[in-house]
């Protein structure tokens, strides 16, 4: 009796649809991987200390390496609130500033000029100054601030 294999079982006919989640080793993930060195180590030759405690400092490493990550992240978006309260306060006031701009041709060219504060803006981490006379403005670009003449209020 002969016994055929049906060839929709032959592991070339497979698909390679595997699902490894995300790229990047977080410290769970190498914790795991630790555990199951550990667990499957040949009991003739164990790990060597010395290759136990790298790997331990690895891991510590990697953990302070998050938190501080964690923490950074934190303040950074801690600042941007503070940044645009902290300009809120040239509402009013007369600025001098400077910008590099591009004409028709592909030449740069640097534009002055001044104006009154009328709003802050935050737009993708930078500060937006929107001026009396519509222009809006970058808070680097600013070369003075002053109080505005009589006549300009």
């Amino acid at each position: 009796m002969t016994t055929k294999i049906d060839s929709s079982l032959y592991l070339s006919s497979l698909k390679s649809d595997r699902k490894t989640g995300n790229d990047v080793l977080g410290k769970d993930d190498f914790l795991k991987i630790l555990m199951t060195q550990l667990q499957n180590q040949d009991p003739m030759n164990p790990m060597e200390d010395k290759d136990f405690i790298a790997q331990m400092a690895t891991f510590t490493s990697l953990e302070q390496m998050t938190n501080m990550n964690s923490t950074l992240e934190k303040f950074v978006n801690g600042q941007q609130g503070e940044q645009l309260l902290k300009y809120s306060s040239m509402i009013g006031k007369e600025v001098e500033f400077s910008y590099k701009t591009e004409d028709e041709d592909g030449n740069e060219i640097i534009k002055n000029g001044q104006g009154i504060v009328t709003s802050v803006s935050q737009k993708s981490g930078y500060i937006e100054l929107e001026l009396k006379d519509g222009t809006k403005i970058y808070s680097d670009e600013v070369l003075k601030v002053k109080e505005p003449s009589k006549e300009e209020q």
